[in-house]
């Protein structure tokens, strides 16, 4: 199931108030902590994540890149800190997670059309409704494969072209994204991220994404969060505004090329402290 809730988010440490972030903020994280076998991976972290963009998550191997999202979307729980959105809590808040595992992510048990729709019927949206919202996705997406199949059935590319369709299925107000593309081969990568880009700009939902590939990463995103070895910290924070649709020929634009040399320059920085 990709739309995922849990309450487990700690107060504030007693006498911090909580400073909300700036105009256009989504996603507010003040005083973020986790300690893993009592050695600290994030401790007093502060981040605003803006509206309508997507923010693309980089950094050294074991910073806590997808711990980070996982905190936020309340797979794990954090020691201290507090997150909201738009003001509200998690358990007030629809999301969607596209995890980096799709062959453990879909019910194996389901056709994948029952998959899809497995959100919108826990929702207990009428047949019709459902019925609806899955030919919007099956539009949108331009499914050629049978969704009348089982999972295992499909290949990897399409298993994750459902799984994040069912992520979407229930209109999240943000999307989580899990390394997503780490197990597809090239030709699928590029079909899911012109769809996702597709997505967004349809839709304009706030999307956070977590990647190994930095030219994936800059690519897709509106800002780059760069993040430290541990205890993680923000390194930086790069704004990429290049028009979408983003093609192919983007990636040889001025503009890329400077934003991603920056960020690699920041990147080994940081990997060499």
């Amino acid at each position: 199931m990709n739309t995922v809730v849990n309450p487990l988010l700690a107060p504030s440490p007693v006498g911090a108030p909580f400073k909300p972030g700036p105009a256009g903020t989504h996603i507010t994280i003040r005083g973020l902590t986790k300690y893993f076998a009592g050695w600290p991976l994030y401790e007093n972290f502060d981040l605003d994540i803006p509206k309508g963009k997507i923010v693309s998550v980089f950094g050294p191997n074991g910073c806590g890149k997808s711990t980070l999202i996982n905190m936020i979307a309340g797979l794990i729980p954090v020691d201290q800190g507090e997150i909201l959105f738009d003001g509200k809590s998690l358990a007030q808040t629809k999301i969607g997670y596209v995890f980096q595992n799709y062959r453990e992510a879909l019910f194996p048990w389901l056709r994948t059309i029952d998959n899809i729709a497995y959100p919108l019927k826990l929702e207990g949206r009428p047949k019709a409704d459902v019925n609806r919202r899955l030919e919007e996705l099956v539009a949108s997406f331009d499914v050629k494969f049978d969704l009348n199949r089982y999972p295992y059935e499909l290949s990897g590319g399409q298993q994750q072209t459902a799984s994040i369709m069912r992520a979407l299925a229930p209109g999240p107000e943000v999307l989580f994204l899990d390394e997503p593309f780490s197990a597809l081969d090239f030709e699928m990568t590029l079909f899911i991220r012109e769809k996702l880009q597709e997505v967004f700009m349809t839709t304009g939902t706030t999307m956070m994404l977590v990647s190994h590939d930095l030219e994936e990463a800059v690519y897709l995103a509106d800002e780059i969060l760069l993040l430290t070895k541990r205890p993680t910290q923000i390194a930086r924070i790069l704004k990429y505004d290049d028009v979408r649709p983003r093609t192919v020929d983007t990636l040889s634009e001025p503009s890329f090329i400077s934003a991603k040399k920056l960020s690699l320059e920041i990147f080994q920085q940081e990997v060499r402290k």
